[in-house]
C-alpha cells in the first residue's frame, strides 16, 4: 500500500486528486503501478486504477490479470469496480472508504450484483488513515472556505 500511497501523493503534487493504485502479480512482485490522471489527460476514466490495469495488461500481452493483486487508496468507483471485475483480479486492498463515490462497499456495490462476472476477495482499511488524510488536506487546499 505504500507504493500505491506515493502515487496518490504524486498525483496531489500534478493537481490531481490523490489516489494511487499498484498492481502485485502472484509472485509478489509490481506490475504496474499509477496515480490519477484525469486532468492531465483530459480523460474521465483515467482514474489511477484503469491506469495500472491498462499498463499491467500491456504488460503482460492479456485483458485479464487472474492471481494478480490492486491495491489503491481510496474505495473504487463504479467504472473501477466493474473493471477489476472485468481484469479479474484476485485480491482488492483498499484504503479509505468512498461513501459519496465509492462503488465496492457503497453506492453501487459493484461485487454484489448477480452479474458480476467476477468479484475479487476484498480487504479494506489497509492505509486508510492515511489515505483518508491526503484527501482531505488535498480538498481542504482547494476549499479553504469550507
Amino acid at each position: 500500500m505504500e507504493l500505491a500511497l506515493q502515487e496518490a501523493r504524486a498525483a496531489a503534487r500534478r493537481g490531481e486528486v490523490p489516489v494511487g493504485a499498484v498492481v502485485v502479480a502472484p509472485d509478489g512482485r509490481v506490475v504496474a503501478k499509477a496515480g490519477n490522471r484525469t486532468r492531465e489527460l483530459n480523460d474521465p476514466t483515467a482514474h489511477a486504477e484503469i491506469l495500472a490495469l491498462r499498463t499491467a495488461c500491456t504488460a503482460l500481452g492479456s485483458e485479464r490479470l487472474p492471481g494478480h493483486d490492486l491495491y489503491v487508496t481510496l474505495e473504487p468507483c463504479p467504472m473501477c469496480a466493474a473493471a477489476i471485475s472485468f481484469a479479474r483480479i484476485r485480491r482488492l486492498y483498499y484504503g479509505a472508504s468512498d461513501p459519496k463515490s465509492g462503488g465496492v462497499a457503497h453506492g453501487a456495490r459493484v461485487f454484489s450484483h448477480a452479474q458480476c462476472h467476477h468479484a475479487p476477495e476484498i480487504y479494506d482499511g489497509i492505509g486508510a488513515e492515511d489515505a483518508a488524510r491526503l484527501l482531505r488536506e488535498f480538498f481542504a487546499a482547494r476549499r479553504p472556505d469550507e
